[in-house]
């Protein structure tokens, strides 16, 4: 059985496999980069395809790579901190139920040994990966993103919903998206 087959039968995801969904994620042995999001969108979930929204085309520019080598190239890795669309809350999506990095992560994590870089996209993630405590501020991570160099790469999540994020804090596509952009080339090169 592989895990992709464990997490479709594990009685946490009934909820969804029920409903035919399929747990979203990709984690290909020859990765060397992995992107850890917080769970996909609505979108996402009823196409199957990661990253398949705006989200994802902001993504892709700040790592300064095409669809063909995010999808096909074999060296991106997608996994999030849950495999399903958690359902929509008050002001955006719910939080990914908690968890399912514990149980899943290390074991597919495990099956891409050739990992160079980890992007942590957006607070749960870095949170959950970098051990910060709940009053962290995501702005001062991401402000201080060489001190989780080379293993983790802290980055603000993509979504419209951060335009405004993006305009009070222009320093991120200024100096830190270039210096994400350089680093990916140098990995996906060698």
């Amino acid at each position: 059985m592989t895990i992709f087959d464990e997490i479709v039968d594990d009685k946490a995801n009934s909820e969804f496999t029920s409903k035919g969904l399929k747990p979203i994620y990709h984690a290909p042995t020859s990765a060397k980069i992995v992107i850890i999001g917080q769970a996909p969108g609505l979108r996402v979930q009823n196409s199957g395809i990661m990253w398949n929204d705006a989200s994802g085309d902001r993504l892709r520019e700040w790592m300064g790579i095409s669809k063909d080598v995010f999808y096909n190239s074999g060296k991106i890795g997608v996994i999030p901190m849950d495999f399903y669309y958690p359902g929509k809350a008050k002001s955006g999506d719910l939080p990914p139920r908690k968890g399912i990095a514990d149980k899943w992560h290390p074991r597919l994590l495990k099956q891409m040994p050739n990992t160079q870089m980890t992007i942590l996209v957006g607070s749960y993630a870095q949170k959950y990966y970098l051990k910060l405590n709940s009053q962290a501020k995501i702005t001062t991570v991401i402000k201080d993103y060489q001190k989780y160099l080379p293993n983790y790469f802290p980055i603000v999540h993509p979504s419209p919903r951060n335009n405004i994020w993006l305009k009070k804090n222009p320093w991120f596509e200024q100096e830190v998206v270039p210096d994400l952009q350089k680093m990916i080339s140098q990995i996906i090169s060698n």
